[in-house]
């Protein structure tokens, strides 16, 4: 097929899905673009049932994920979603409404457990058809709120934690994922079919999770709202673990409203995960803090030293830091200190965390799965090598097997030494220095092309010193670098998750840089 015919079948894929218009141009919005807010009052009102909008939505991704432009974000759909959204239906026609996702549409990321029909496997072939023994708790959550989860989302596999060259939104038993905004163009990841399916409209939300930049960089690369809480504020239980001492999961949506909505439904301590104890008593009704006048009077800190990687990221930056400072916002150039100290311990922390904590999941959530540790799964992916290693290796297991447990010195010294640059040396004591409420600088750099020789070439990231010190990080659209969307961050300290997102929601407010998808198929290299 010619290059000009395949953009015309994407553009047109648009088009039929009610994405954009005829001229490439994001179409107005219809109930499958709309947030929370708008569709539940639509339920309420009777004039939509949470079994439609799952049929549509269904229908949209058969045009686009399964054939059209093939964004190929969705790794399973769950076949009771219908049956779900059908319950939810009489639950409302019976005065019963558990809250503002009832009837919601959801999308969970592929290491996120699901004791249902549908197989959890961190994008694996290894964990293909493996079904978990229970809902992970963050699942309970939503199910508990009325969410319809409608299916799970493609990944790179093993959350980005296979090798050191990968391709990311690559996985052996989900494939490639395409990003919406060029096609030929890559998602980020590790949660690449979360951000995708967003940008795309497969769901009302999506959730992703994050160890380092695995919420936030897909977001940015697919122009969308990526929200990584503080450490503990969401349960990790029965998501498939790279790091406890910096996973999390968080919310993937259109706006940073719906982040906020699907982020109170998630929180909640849980008694298997200590992390989360800390949470008890801190508010949970982040909606309180979406005020448009949010940043009236905020002291933010720009920092200049996650500044440079690209000039024309740099100009959209500035742009949105001319937003900022006409709400009201006082800005201030810093530098966030002691970040070159933890980039390559950080590696070995994970390292080291990422064996003993694959075998507990295994153990708990998948102990009839076919493997039971990492020394299995290195034997698997050799003898699968044709299906699971054509395009790049798997180095960060075979580093992984090799490490001692979590008494060894080298590891105990990384993690206090890594916290204490990120933390204390690092992002409180820029805020403290300068009396900032927050941070703020681009997420990253455009979307680069997809390459399996060369694998990925970030431009770019503000992610480790949130990821590292389990501070919470959100992004939102902050404009396009030749047709490819790019974002603006706002950093802040421990358990201030409420107050980034009123700054996000006000910037938003301000900005209005979300923009759909066209589906082309390629754009100007430059970018």
């Amino acid at each position: 097929m010619k290059r000009r015919q395949f953009v015309q079948m994407s553009v047109a894929a648009g088009v039929a899905a009610g994405l954009i218009n005829e001229a490439g141009a994001a179409a107005p919005n219809n109930i499958l673009d709309a947030g929370v807010r708008a569709q539940a009052a639509r339920m309420q009102a009777g004039t939509l049932s949470a079994q439609s909008l799952a049929r549509q939505y269904l229908a949209r991704i058969a045009k686009l994920d399964k054939a059209g432009p093939h964004i190929n974000a969705i790794i399973e759909l769950n076949p009771d979603a219908l049956a779900i959204a059908a319950a939810m239906d009489l639950e409302r026609k019976a005065g019963k409404v558990r809250g503002p996702l009832h009837g919601i549409p959801v999308l969970l990321k592929d290491n996120i457990a699901t004791a249902d029909k549908m197989a959890t496997s961190a994008g694996s072939l290894a964990l293909a058809g493996v079904r978990a023994r229970q809902d992970a708790h963050i699942v309970k959550q939503l199910r508990a709120a009325g969410a319809v989860i409608l299916g799970k989302t493609n990944l790179s596999e093993w959350a980005n934690m296979r090798s050191t060259h990968s391709t990311s939104g690559w996985s052996g038993r989900g494939g490639l994922t395409r990003n919406p905004h060029a096609l030929d163009r890559n998602t980020s990841g590790s949660s690449s079919g979360s951000g995708a399916a967003m940008a795309a409209g497969f769901a009302t939300l999506a959730v992703g999770t994050e160890t380092d930049g695995s919420i936030v960089s897909p977001a940015s690369t697919c122009g969308i709202v990526g929200f990584k809480p503080t450490l503990g504020l969401l349960s990790r239980s029965g998501i498939i673990p790279i790091a406890a001492s910096q996973d999390t999961a968080g919310p993937m949506t259109r706006s940073v409203e719906d982040a906020a909505l699907m982020l109170a439904a998630m929180a909640g301590v849980d008694q298997d995960d200590a992390a989360t104890a800390a949470s008890a008593g801190k508010p949970v009704d982040f909606v309180k803090a979406l005020q448009s006048d949010a940043l009236r009077g905020k002291r933010l800190g720009v920092a200049r030293n996650f500044f440079g990687s690209n000039d024309a990221v740099d100009a959209i930056a500035e742009q949105a830091l001319a937003v900022l400072r006409a709400q009201g916002a006082i800005l201030v150039d810093v530098t966030v200190p002691n970040t070159d100290k933890y980039g390559d311990t950080e590696t070995e922390v994970l390292l080291y965390e990422f064996k003993p904590g694959l075998e507990d999941y295994l153990k708990t959530y998948a102990p009839d799965a076919p493997v039971r540790n990492m020394d299995e799964l290195i034997v698997f992916n050799s003898k699968q090598a044709a299906r699971e290693l054509p395009y790049f290796g798997q180095e960060h297991l075979l580093a992984s097997a090799k490490k001692g447990g979590l008494d060894t010195p080298a590891y105990v010294k990384a993690q206090a030494d890594n916290r204490r640059y990120a933390r204390e040396e690092g992002i409180d004591q820029v805020l403290k220095e300068h009396r900032l409420d927050a941070l703020v600088a681009p997420t990253g750099g455009p979307a680069w092309l997809t390459d399996y020789i060369n694998g990925d070439h970030y431009g770019g990231s503000f992610s480790s010193p949130a990821a590292v010190a389990g501070y919470p990080h959100v992004t939102v659209p902050a404009g396009f670098v030749n047709g490819l969307p790019v974002g603006i961050s706002f950093v802040g300290t421990a358990w201030r998750d409420a107050q980034m997102l009123g700054l996000a929601y006000a910037y938003e407010q301000a900005s209005h840089a979300l923009r759909a998808p066209a589906f082309v198929a390629t754009v100007n290299r430059r970018a």
